[in-house]
């Protein structure tokens, strides 16, 4: 992936959530956990990835669902429940899956991939299947016990899976530092052992050659490896959310390192981009937006008769 197609993909990420934001705010709509802020965690880690390779990740999917190639269209059908959405509107925005991309999973549960992921990792390999399994949680999950069990799962049965960890200052309503004495998260990882990297989770750039560095790193031992990508969400916890306990001061540095402007501003300064050729690829993205939310509400509802299916109790 380029880096001009990188910046796609994040603005990409970027319009389909500012139009469903919109969209909630016009009432009734069902309520999401936006990753707004976070495309270059999302898009960097992505861009590292073979087709063979699996994710799993968590509330905060859509950026990592449209890097992997979802179609954005399907993924509103599928929060408005839509019969056209890639779960045929039976898990709203918290449980999509994508089998066809290698997306195994959204999970809801904080650390909920995290428990999932060894499981994975350990049928692929007992099935000789290429690729590795690739988990994205947040540091919230990082305080969770799964966490640890799932490490210690990993390096014992030495899983090839890319852990990475969006660290985006938040636990829902808690600040990082009330609930984690240590800065990093791959302090923790380091402790059983796996090969661990904190990286500028605001730079697309820096996120897919740290990606590169992890995923070659697994693939050549079949062993775990930790990545850690240091960022910020730029909206609150879930739709409705107020943000009332987060201060101007605190939001003004994080914005100003918005990854996006970031890599617009790199590619401009480099000459690999122009003001015309983004303000083009700027009204293709709201374009193709625009289409998936005509796509999505005009899509019918599932019958009746498909209420049982694809459900195991």
């Amino acid at each position: 992936m380029t880096p001009l197609e990188m910046l796609r993909q994040m603005l990409r990420a970027r319009a389909y959530e500012a139009r469903v934001a919109a969209l909630q705010a016009q009432g009734p709509f069902p309520m999401t956990c936006s990753s707004q802020g976070q495309e270059a965690s999302a898009v960097g880690v992505v861009a590292a990835l073979r087709p063979e390779d699996r994710i799993l990740t968590n509330h905060r999917s859509a950026a990592h669902l449209i890097a992997r190639g979802a179609d954005p269209a399907r993924i509103l059908a599928e929060v408005m429940g839509k019969a056209t959405g890639y779960c045929q509107g039976k898990s709203g925005s918290l449980h999509i899956s994508v089998a066809e991309l290698g997306v195994v999973l959204t999970s809801t549960i904080v650390g909920g991939e995290l428990s999932m992921a060894p499981g994975v990792a350990l049928a692929r390999k007992m099935g000789h299947e290429p690729g590795i399994t690739v988990c994205f949680f947040g540091d919230g999950a990082a305080c969770e016990g799964i966490f640890h069990e799932s490490l210690n799962l990993a390096t014992v049965w030495q899983l090839p899976i890319l852990y990475v960890c969006e660290n985006n200052q938040w636990q829902a309503f808690v600040r990082r530092q009330e609930t984690m004495l240590t800065e990093h998260v791959s302090a923790w990882g380091a402790g059983y052992g796996l090969p661990c990297q904190t990286v500028d989770g605001n730079d697309v750039q820096t996120v897919r050659d740290a990606a590169r560095h992890a995923v070659d790193t697994i693939r050549a031992s079949g062993k775990p490896y930790l990545l850690e990508t240091l960022t910020y969400r730029q909206r609150g916890h879930y739709s409705g959310d107020t943000e009332a306990h987060i201060t101007a001061q605190e939001r003004a540095p994080w914005l100003a390192r918005d990854p996006i402007q970031r890599q617009i501003s790199r590619l401009l300064g480099e000459g690999t981009l122009t003001e015309q050729v983004l303000s083009e690829l700027q009204d293709a993205v709201h374009a193709e937006i625009d289409a998936a939310v005509r796509q999505a509400h005009s899509a019918p509802y599932p019958a009746p008769d498909a209420l049982c299916t694809d459900v195991y109790a």
